[in-house]
């Protein structure tokens, strides 16, 4: 008799079980796909891989001894097999057990011509075969973080008491006020009001403004989903479709945001640790060899504060002693750019920190206005070798100071009264913030392009599925 194990049951077993646990392994069966299979004429191996570990299971057979004689020297990679056999634990080599087959059963055969072989394949490659990309070793890594990464939010949000809301994907609202959305309609003549809707509707840009009202009756909130923004770009940290999170605290300010978004990094980074040991690993020996230190630096830093005017000045100082920026023009009032961003965080402070009091010109319009009348309360997390990680800011509670900043940037008041009127009927100081999935995937899995942390990427000129 048998009993049916998956790959990580059997490693868990090996790895953390008791030794009752391990004495009861006998004859087990596993379902998978042939990662590689060689033999010496006489023993074969398998790999085995069934998609529940990133780690194989070795199989060892002898064709003359299996049940249903077979050629299995002819199963090549990507092969899907049932094997039958008996565990034996093997501690003192490179894996805790091995499976001795007795029976090897074909579920799906392979073609010759299968893309993925016994080779490294470059990331290139792979973005043209996205639906078999999962069965290497890397995209195998990064899925299954994403996976646990995804619940690593939710447990943090849940684990805070957060209401999470499903905010809608089609919008008649650009939260950013950048205008680059997708639109969506059932016409080809433009006369949306002819259209389902009797308006031009868009793909959503940011849950925010449909967040924030819940906020206003749950107090702590939080929206998880996709996002989409019809930028011509073509970086390696910018795609079409994406995923955002975004949490919302009536009666917050933005010190509360900082907080929150400490805690919640460095929560989702032990998750992580705690979850994917085994992908952890392979991050950091293959991607990226000092991603470990990386993360444990911020796990262990006090993220710093500092305003957005002393920043620039740091950077104009870093300037007249030397240090070249491709863009050295550094100015009160700019935008800055990654390469700003990065040097503040690992040069300067060498770990996490938060800028503050953005210009209100380079901000967007529901971010709180500061007494001095030209920032706004508003922040951004850097963190070294990434840049920008998450941005924020206080809302603008004060109905008149709303109004009078969305007159004065020449914003159409009509189809967003509904959120003014959250200021006029019992709204509260509030704040929030939005942190890109994607973005802090890569910055935990050490994978430099977006593309490569997006399970079908949406990016310019691509949509082969």
């Amino acid at each position: 008799m048998f009993e049916f194990k998956t790959v990580r049951e059997l490693y868990e077993i090996c790895y953390y079980g008791s030794q009752m646990e391990k004495d009861s392994l006998h004859y087990v069966q596993l379902q998978g796909w042939v990662r590689t299979n060689r033999n010496n004429g006489s023993i074969g191996f398998i790999e085995l891989n069934d998609g529940t570990y990133f780690k194989n299971a070795q199989i060892v057979y002898d064709v003359e001894k299996l049940k249903n004689y077979n050629d299995v020297t002819k199963y090549i990679t990507g092969f899907a097999l049932t094997i039958t056999g008996k565990v034996v634990l093997t501690p003192e080599g490179r894996q805790p057990f091995e499976i001795q087959a007795t029976e090897v059963v074909l579920e799906g055969s392979c073609d010759p011509d299968y893309p993925l072989q016994k080779k490294r394949h470059s990331y290139e490659y792979l973005r043209e075969i996205p639906h078999l990309r999962p069965r290497t070793n890397t995209f195998s890594a990064v899925f299954r973080v994403r996976s646990v990464l995804s619940m690593a939010f939710h447990e943090f949000f849940q684990s805070q008491g957060f209401i999470y809301v499903h905010t809608p994907i089609l919008t008649a609202n650009d939260c950013e006020g950048a205008g680059e959305t997708f639109n969506v309609t059932t016409r080809d003549d433009g006369k949306y009001e002819e259209d389902i809707f009797g308006k031009k509707p868009s793909l959503t840009v940011s849950g925010q403004l449909h967040v924030e009202p819940f906020a206003l009756a749950f107090r702590d909130t939080y929206t998880f989903g996709p996002t989409f923004r019809a930028e011509n770009s073509n970086t390696v940290r910018h795609a079409c479709e994406f995923w955002m999170i975004e949490p919302e605290m009536a009666f917050a300010d933005l010190d509360d945001d900082m907080d929150l978004m400490e805690d919640m990094i460095k929560f989702c980074i032990n998750y992580v640790y705690d979850n994917c040991p085994e992908e952890m690993k392979f991050f950091n020996e293959f991607i990226d060899k000092d991603l470990k230190s990386k993360l444990d630096n911020v796990v262990n830093s006090e993220f710093k504060r500092m305003s957005y005017t002393d920043g620039i000045k740091i950077l104009q100082d870093a300037v007249k002693n030397g240090h070249k920026f491709e863009n050295s023009n550094i100015v009160w009032g700019m935008d800055l750019q990654s390469e700003h961003e990065r040097y503040l965080a690992e040069t300067y402070t060498k770990g996490p920190m938060f800028l503050t009091d953005y210009p209100k010109d380079i901000k967007s319009f529901y971010m709180r206005l500061n007494d001095d009348g030209q920032t706004v309360r508003a922040c951004d997390l850097f963190v070294p070798y990434v840049g920008e990680l998450c941005g924020a800011s206080q809302r603008e509670e004060r109905y008149d100071v709303l109004v009078n900043r969305m007159d004065e940037l020449g914003m159409e008041k009509e189809g967003l009264q509904w959120y003014l009127d959250t200021r006029r009927w019992g709204g509260v100081k509030h704040a929030g913030f939005g942190i890109g999935f994607e973005r802090m995937m890569m910055f935990i899995t050490g994978i430099s392009n977006i593309r490569d942390v997006l399970p079908y990427p949406r990016t310019p000129r691509n949509l082969l599925f």
